[in-house]
This record gives structure tokens, C-alpha cells and sequence, in this order.
């Protein structure tokens, strides 16, 4: 029996002409049990994300020379009689047919092939048209596996210029193109589905439909026709951008409806910590202060960004964003992804609270037994006003005796649930999100479009810059050399490493073969560090690095962020070229803490792609993490930058950021002068952007719309 769909229920469901398009790819004809698995790993669950899987190539079948003038390697459409048949005399030769023209003769080759299915696709005096590449073998011509084989009649049939697309293991080409066929029959008609864009914007930038677009970025008739400037691509790019600034903004809109609380706080203990801390704030870190505490006095609750290049400071600022809270006679909490991470931030920040006689929490994944329960306790009745911990703190047992500020950081390795639930333990909670990550402009409004933004762009003075040089790995010996020098004079060196473990696929030095190296040299001064070892493993290395007798630590990028050993003036990063910008800029920030001179050496191989010597190149040129990442983004892109395939972040499927960022500053406005003349998307276009939000899968922003 069909249950009645209310009003209410109706806005919250997907429009009836998506329907076909988010089937699975199983009901497409032709595509099996097997795959349908492969192409739903590859491009997605639905039939609709078979039309975002775009080309990334095509191949050109209309040249149609006699076999004498056919070139070795090119492809080539041919007009063949078939001779004779060759059947192999045992399995591991192949099956041979030998065809002509009036120019010469081809043969055509087959592997594991059956002879009855031959015979009948090819009969001996029987003209074909075939398609492939023609290679010489002993000087005569011959096609391995046609990729096209027709009769005479049938030549239309096959396509001059053909896409290609990025394929997964198992699934061949032609059942991709059968299933991405199949998908575009499924486009709904102009009428089923009006177009949501502004028909000013569409005229101005000559687009056509949503429908057209989307046909003519799947038939590329030159090499053009795959870049992500072309009319097509630009048309699907600005829908998916424009579905992404819709949702943050109603999401945004959303959150800062919640009540919130007025936290002003008088500013006795912020001073008191300033005192203790010794050091004046940069201007950066009095202009985010400021934004940050307007945000807390006024009634909405706090949605804020923080970015902080690294050394910038940012993690000073947030504590005394935290004592604001606290001096109101609430609590504060942040949380941070790794055990590492946290227990710096209570390095930081332990000895500047005690100062000023106000006690600190810490709640970690590995506190156990009766200090877990004494440390809850003290959360629960409010006697730990600041509180330090990791994805622990927002786990059901923890409760807060009156959380109002709720700092994360490192918010990209959180997904945005996880932010949500600490905003959740308490009421009206502020939010303020820290990243020690540079992000270019674009992704910051692209990503956290619904929070506004501080940057603290300059780092406190004192900060020595560090001298960065890239080094051929060929010259190892000279760097272990140097490196000795180093410790003989009492400086400390980070060695960073790719791996763990030995790889039999990738010919990477791993840490732990690094560190038994580098022990055969200079013994127990050596120390490891890396992810896979236990809390307490790790802390230990890092105390015997920071304080014992480890002057060279050998590590992974367990080490990238939160790490503080002011001794430290050398940093050895092996196979740079290996790492983004992003996780290069973040390892070098490890070192030039203290009074010393600080040096960065990136190893890399030999023969280095001319992308990898560009990422190289950017290290050597500067220190600001800001053009850092945006160099970054124009390189590799925005998943990556950003590492949104792991932390939950929206991955963009058409979006290439460094070609589409105009389109990204008309969508932001487009979106936001959407909603402000129709809050709720009631018009006649609203229930197109709708449609356009599910298109994208964006509907949990649909949800913050009121029902009819």
C-alpha cells in the first residue's frame, strides 16, 4: 500500500524526472551483476554519475589510407578483402588472417581467439572495414584486435572520432561507452526538467542547456573539446559550483538562525596568559583576535575559520579566544585528529593556564581506567574550564559542565559531522575551526563557505627564515656527511621518509630501512618515529628527540603538523618529489623555531617529471604557505590540495579550480542573491534550483528549508 506523501514530506523528495538518472547502473541494458560493480566503483552508485565520469582523450579514425600508405602506430580505418584464414598450431601463437587491398596486403591478428567466431565476423572473400592500429612486423602491415570490424554497408557505424575515458581493471572500453550511452538516453527532456540558470548569464557566455551541454562534453570531436574551457565544460562546471554555494548558504543560514550566547569576557585572564607568554602579538594575530571575540559578543552563534600559515601562531590565538569564554565562567574545548597534535597544543598550552591558575583538561583515545574517569569528572562538573583531546571529546560519555567555545583543528581531517556533534554539547555553542593548512581563496569559499574567515598571514618576530635546497638523491653521502656535521654541533635533524615499511611496488627508501641505516652511523642517536606505532611508542621517541639523547629522528609525515622542537635546524625530506606542496611546506615548518640558521634539503630521484620539478622549484622560491597553496591547486587540483577523498569534504566531479574560479565568484553571488529574494526556493525557478540541488546530491541542504 502507498503511503501519502504530505506537503511537508514532498518538498524533501527528489524530483520524478531524476528518477531514471539515480537508478543503479544495473538498470542500464546490457550491464551485468559484474559490471555494474566495476562501474559503480569507478564513477559512482547512480546512473547519473556515469554523465560527470567525463572524457580524457579521443581517438581520431578518419584516416582511411591504402594499407601501403597506413603509417607503423597510427590508426587507421581500412577497407579490407579478406583472403584466408591462419589458425595457430598450438595455443600460444595467435590466429592469423591475411587481407588485401589494391595496394598491398594486411594481416589481421587475433590472441585466444576462436576460430568459428572469426570465420563468421570475417569470411574469406568478404570485404570489411577495419579499425585499429597498424603496426609492422618484419616490415609487412597488420592490426592486432581491431577495435572495429563492419561490413561495407555498416561503415557508418563507426564512429570517426571516438572518446576515451579513464577505465578501471576488468571493464572494457566498449561496455563503458555502452553504459555512458545508456545514461544519456536517460537525460530528461528540456520540458521534464527546465533550466535553472539565469538566461542572462547563459546568453552571456553562449551555453546551451544543461541537456546539451552534457551530450556535447561526451562527443568530443577534437582535442579542444577536452579542455575545461570550452563552452560545454564551463555550462557544467558553473551547475555544479552553483548547486555548492546554494547548499553552503542555506546550510550557513541554517546555523546562524540557532540561538546562540553573548561571550564577553573582561579580559583578566587573557592579559594574565599575554604575560606569562612573553611575546606581543603579530598584527595578523590581533586582527583574527578581534574578529573571533566580535563574533563571541555578539548574540548569533560563531561560525569562524582560522587559517594560520605555519609558525603564525594561530594556536595562541585560540587559547585566548578560549579564556574569553572561560573568563564568563564557561568551559572551552578544542580537538585536534592525532594524539601528537593535542598533546602540543597542551605543551602550548598547559604551562601559559597554570600561570594564571586555571585548570586543563586532557581526553585522548588512550587514557584509560580511573585517569579517563578523574578527567571526565573534572569536565562534567566544570572544575576543567579548558579541555584538550582528540575525536574522544565528542564520544556519547563525555559531558561538559557548560561548553561555549569549541575550537577544532585540523577541521579538513574531520568530516562535518564530527564538528557538528562537539557544536552539540552545549548550548549555542560557538565554533571556531583552525587549519594550520594554507587554502587558497577559492577553496575556502568552495569548502567552508558557510564560516567566515581570518588569516594569520605573518609569522611572530624571531622566526628565522629557513634556507631550502634540493639535492639529486645520488648525492646521499654528501647529505649524511653534512647531517653529522650538524650533530656534532649539538643541532637536531628531522629525516622524513614516504613509507613505513619496504615496498615491493614503489622503489621508495622506507623509514624504518632509513633509520637502521642511518643507526650503522651514528647508533643510538637515531630514533624513529611513525603512525603505526602505539601512543605511547610515539610519545616516548618524540620526548627522546625533544629532550634525550635522539639527535636525528627519523619519521614519516606523522610529523607534518603540531610538532615543536626549537632545536631542530635541519629538515631531510627523501623523495620530495613524492609529496604535495602543501605536506612539503608543512614538514618545513617543523624546523627554524629557534635562534639557529634552519635548512630544508629535498632529496629527489633523477629524471624528474617536469610537474614534480615545478612543486621543487615553488619550495626553493618562498616561504608563504598562501602562494604555496595556490600554486598547489593550479598543479594538482582541489581534491588533492585539500585531501577531500579522506575528510568528508564534497569532491568535485566536472570543477577544475584553477580553470573555473570566475565561475566560482558568479556562483557565490548568484546563490546568495537566490535566497535573499526567495529564502525558501518557492518560485517557479526555486523549484528548478531544487532540482538542480538534488542533481548534485546536495539535498541536506534541502532540509533547512521550511515546508510550504
Amino acid at each position: 500500500m502507498s503511503r501519502k506523501v504530505s506537503p511537508k514530506d514532498r518538498q524533501h523528495v527528489r524530483p520524478e524526472p531524476l528518477y531514471p538518472l539515480f537508478a543503479e547502473p544495473a538498470t542500464l541494458t546490457g550491464i551485468g551483476p559484474r559490471y555494474a560493480k566495476l562501474l559503480s566503483t569507478l564513477a559512482g552508485p547512480h546512473v547519473v554519475d556515469l554523465l560527470w565520469h567525463l572524457p580524457t582523450g579521443l581517438i581520431d579514425r578518419r584516416h582511411a589510407p591504402p594499407i601501403a600508405e597506413a603509417a607503423n602506430g597510427q590508426i587507421c580505418t581500412l577497407t579490407v578483402t579478406v583472403d584466408a584464414h591462419q589458425p595457430p598450431a598450438n595455443r600460444r601463437q595467435p590466429y592469423r588472417i591475411t587481407c588485401h587491398d589494391a595496394s598491398g596486403g594486411l594481416d589481421l591478428v587475433f590472441f585466444h581467439a576462436r576460430g568459428d567466431y572469426l570465420t563468421r565476423m570475417l569470411p574469406p572473400g568478404a570485404t570489411r572495414v577495419v579499425s585499429g592500429r597498424v603496426e609492422r612486423y618484419h616490415g609487412h602491415p597488420q592490426m592486432a584486435h581491431p577495435d572495429h570490424i563492419v561490413k561495407l554497408e555498416d561503415a557508418d557505424e563507426i564512429r570517426r572520432v571516438e572518446a576515451v575515458y579513464p577505465l578501471a581493471t576488468g571493464l572494457p572500453p566498449k561496455t563503458l561507452k555502452r553504459a555512458i550511452q545508456g545514461a544519456l538516453g536517460r537525460l530528461p527532456a528540456t520540458e521534464n526538467l527546465p533550466d535553472w540558470s539565469d538566461p542572462a548569464l547563459r546568453q552571456r557566455e553562449g551555453w546551451a542547456t544543461w541537456q546539451e551541454a552534457v551530450r556535447a562534453a561526451h562527443q568530443p570531436t577534437a582535442a579542444a573539446d577536452l579542455l575545461p574551457t570550452t563552452a560545454a565544460r564551463r555550462r557544467l562546471a558553473y551547475d555544479e559550483l552553483l548547486a555548492n554555494q546554494l547548499a553552503l548558504a542555506l546550510v550557513r543560514r541554517a546555523q546562524k538562525k540557532r540561538r546562540g550566547r553573548v561571550l564577553a569576557g573582561d579580559g583578566r585572564l587573557s592579559a594574565g596568559a599575554l604575560a606569562a607568554f612573553g611575546f606581543p602579538l603579530t598584527q595578523a594575530q590581533e586582527r583574527s583576535l578581534g574578529e573571533i571575540r566580535a563574533d563571541m559578543a555578539a548574540p548569533q552563534r560563531m561560525l569562524r575559520l582560522l587559517q594560520g600559515d605555519v609558525g603564525s601562531g594561530k594556536t595562541v590565538v585560540a587559547l585566548l579566544a578560549m579564556l574569553t569564554a572561560v573568563e564568563t565562567g564557561a568551559q572551552a574545548a578544542l580537538m585536534a585528529p592525532t594524539e601528537i597534535l593535542a598533546r602540543q597544543h597542551l605543551a602550548t598550552i598547559g604551562p601559559l593556564a597554570a600561570a594564571i591558575g586555571i585548570e586543563v583538561a586532557v581526553l585522548t583515545g588512550r587514557d584509560k581506567g580511573q585517569a579517563r574517569a578523574a578527567a571526565r569528572a573534572r569536565v562534567a562538573s566544570g572544575a576543567a574550564a579548558l579541555v584538550i583531546g582528540t575525536h574522544a571529546l565528542f564520544q556519547d560519555g563525555v559531558k561538559f559542565h557548560d561548553l561555549a567555545l569549541a575550537v577544532i583543528d585540523e577541521q579538513h581531517r574531520f568530516g562535518v559531522h564530527q564538528r557538528m556533534a562537539l557544536g552539540d554539547k552545549g548550548a549555542g555553542v560557538d565554533l571556531l575551526v583552525m587549519t594550520a593548512t594554507p587554502i587558497p581563496r577559492s577553496l575556502t569559499m568552495t569548502y567552508y563557505g558557510d564560516l567566515d574567515s581570518s588569516r594569520l598571514d605573518q609569522k611572530p618576530p624571531g622566526r628565522k627564515p629557513v634556507k631550502t635546497t634540493t639535492v639529486a638523491i645520488d648525492r646521499l653521502e654528501d647529505v649524511i656527511v653534512a647531517v653529522g656535521r650538524k650533530m656534532a654541533s649539538g643541532e637536531k635533524i628531522f629525516w622524513v621518509c614516504p613509507l613505513v615499511e619496504d615496498s615491493e611496488t614503489l622503489d621508495l627508501t622506507a623509514a624504518d630501512a632509513r633509520a637502521a641505516a642511518l643507526t650503522e652511523i651514528f647508533g643510538d642517536r637515531v630514533g624513529l618515529i611513525h603512525g603505526r606505532m602505539k601512543g605511547a611508542e610515539k610519545d616516548a621517541a618524540m620526548d627522546a628527540f625533544r629532550n634525550g639523547g635522539v639527535d636525528l629522528l627519523v619519521a614519516t609525515t606523522v610529523i607534518e603538523v603540531g610538532v615543536d622542537v626549537p632545536a631542530a635546524t635541519v629538515m631531510v625530506i627523501e623523495h620530495a618529489e613524492r609529496f604535495g606542496l602543501a605536506q612539503l611546506h608543512q614538514l618545513r615548518g617543523r624546523i627554524g623555531r629557534g635562534d639557529r640558521a634552519a635548512f630544508c634539503l629535498l632529496l629527489h630521484a633523477n629524471g624528474l617529471s617536469q610537474a614534480a620539478r615545478a612543486r621543487l622549484q615553488v619550495m626553493r622560491d618562498t616561504e608563504d604557505g598562501f602562494k604555496i597553496a595556490e600554486e598547489d591547486l593550479r598543479l594538482r587540483g582541489s581534491g588533492e590540495v585539500l585531501g577531500a577523498k579522506q575528510s568528508g569534504l564534497p569532491a568535485f566531479r566536472l570543477v577544475d579550480m584553477a580553470a573555473h574560479e570566475d565561475l566560482l565568484v558568479i556562483a557565490r553571488d548568484e546563490a546568495r542573491l537566490l535566497l535573499d529574494r526567495d529564502p525558501e526556493l518557492k518560485s517557479d525557478r526555486g523549484a528548478r534550483l531544487r532540482a538542480l540541488l538534488y542533481l548534485f546530491e546536495r539535498e541536506a541542504a534541502i532540509r533547512f528549508l521550511r515546508a510550504g
